[in-house]
């Protein structure tokens, strides 16, 4: 199999690559392009930061967990493409030494790489855009400096020009027999082949599988890299509803949907960091089947259903019903995501994350509310809950403690109690369990004081 795309201007072809190589491995062993930095090697650090153009746009994303077949029809920028044919630095790049923001330097390419994407995106948000990226010397506030002062120039002429590579029409096995690896470029296509190889790994934005190669060492039998199957990505509407593609990116969904539920917005914010986000894909999180990923909640409490399909056959249910047991979907072999479809509504959506650290940083609890309010009492809500048990999951008994409801303190204190009858949390390294049901049941009571029109930001300090 040929994977080709541009590297710093200049087209490169592979022909059958290990399709577990690593873009950051690949550029550093076989380029010797070594200002792309390894650091933790699981895409925390941001120290591999690369800047990936494609149709959707331009993305920084983490090298160490990006297999080569994933930029086939692309451009990677690293950082030693940054400055222009005649030498001259980007703008980033000078900010940076005017305001002093490097000290030891192993961080800084991977700085300059999301800077300057951000730049070419007119981002200027620099804490959100940063949050990926660890620096333990230098200290934000220089970086921050230089990031402030490189908005007011230009984007270079050579970066504004970027264009994705036009994959043109992918060969068969160049070499080897059977192929190494299998990219679908249609869903009959990817239906046809994962029915026929049940055992197969399917590999959307490889933020969770990269770690199954970097970190366990593990083969993955038969890979089978969905990014050239269109009709998995993007997101479409009716007048009804939303149609989520498996392979939406979680940034997509966030820029699509936060104009409808800010709520759900502030949470995907920080879900991973920018890198991440710009890589993990919906469907990827969902057929993970991780109790503590924060995109299930959500979606459960919005009234998700799950299009699934195998073969030629295809079946809907309800989101929360994929979720069995801890690591047991309701899936069968050979059956894989194919959307997720949410139906359009008024915007009563609450969402809580719960973490250690404010930014990318795993939820000990994620509590998601949709609490629809008439006449001074509650609707029909549903409540979603992650890090409560060993998948996510609905709290029946406080829904039907709230519905039809008067929406008083005390509705909301019978709700609080019936969620002790809904879970029975674990205690582990992230929270114990006492902890994790008195969090849930105060992310009610902190809805109820929203609903009220009390101020509950909890960054703000108000005396």
């Amino acid at each position: 199999m040929h994977v080709t795309f541009h590297l710093n201007g200049s087209p490169v072809t592979l022909t059958d690559p290990i399709p577990t190589t690593t873009l950051l491995d690949w550029l550093r062993e076989e380029r010797h392009l070594a200002g792309t930095k390894e650091g933790c090697n699981e895409g925390d650090c941001g120290a591999c930061t690369v800047m990936v153009t494609d149709q959707t746009g331009n993305a920084p994303l983490n090298a160490c967990i990006l297999f080569l077949p994933q930029l086939h029809g692309k451009h990677v920028t690293t950082v030693e493409g940054l400055r222009a044919p005649d030498g001259a630095l980007h703008p980033v790049q000078s900010e940076m030494i005017t305001h002093h923001g490097s000290q030891c330097g192993f961080c800084t390419p991977g700085f300059v790489m999301s800077m300057a994407t951000a730049h070419l995106n007119n981002q200027t948000d620099h804490d959100t855009v940063l949050a990926g990226n660890l620096c333990r010397c230098t200290g934000y506030a220089p970086i921050v400096r230089a990031a402030i002062a490189a908005e007011a120039h230009p984007v270079p002429e050579h970066l504004s020009l970027l264009a994705p590579n036009p994959p043109g029409e992918q060969p068969e096995a160049a070499g080897a027999e059977p192929p190494t690896f299998y990219q679908p470029e249609t869903i009959d296509e990817l239906a046809t082949l994962y029915s026929a190889n049940p055992d197969a790994t399917l590999i959307a934005g490889a933020t969770d599988v990269g770690l199954w190669v970097t970190k366990q060492l593990r083969s993955l039998p038969t890979p089978v890299f969905l990014n050239r199957c269109d009709a998995l990505h993007g997101i479409t509407q009716t007048k009804s509803h939303w149609r989520i593609g498996a392979m939406t990116t979680i940034a997509e969904l966030e820029s699509t949907l936060a104009p409808h539920h800010p709520s759900l917005g502030v949470m995907l914010r920080r879900y991973g960091s920018a890198q991440v986000r710009a890589a993990a894909t919906l469907g990827g999180n969902i057929a993970n089947g991780s109790p503590i990923g924060d995109g299930s909640p959500a979606m459960i409490a919005l009234g998700a259903t799950l299009h699934l399909r195998c073969g030629d056959i295809r079946r809907t249910l309800p989101l929360e019903d994929f979720f069995i047991a801890y690591g047991k979907q309701n899936r069968t072999k050979g059956e894989f995501i194919e959307a997720v479809s949410l139906p359009k509504q008024p915007d009563t959506l609450q969402c809580y994350k719960l973490s250690k650290r404010f930014d990318q940083d795993i939820s000990a609890v994620c509590g998601c509310f949709a609490l629809p309010v008439a006449d001074a009492r509650f609707g029909p809500v549903r409540l979603a809950f992650g890090g409560m048990a060993g998948t996510p999951a609905r709290a029946t008994r406080a829904e039907a403690a709230l519905s039809g409801h008067p929406m008083t303190k005390e509705t909301i204190g019978h709700a609080m109690q019936a969620l002790a009858t809904d879970f029975t949390p674990l205690s582990d390294m992230r929270a114990s369990a006492d902890y994790r049901m008195q969090a849930a049941q105060n992310m009610l009571l902190r809805a109820y004081y929203t609903l009220i029109g009390t101020h509950t930001d909890l960054h703000e300090v108000r005396p």
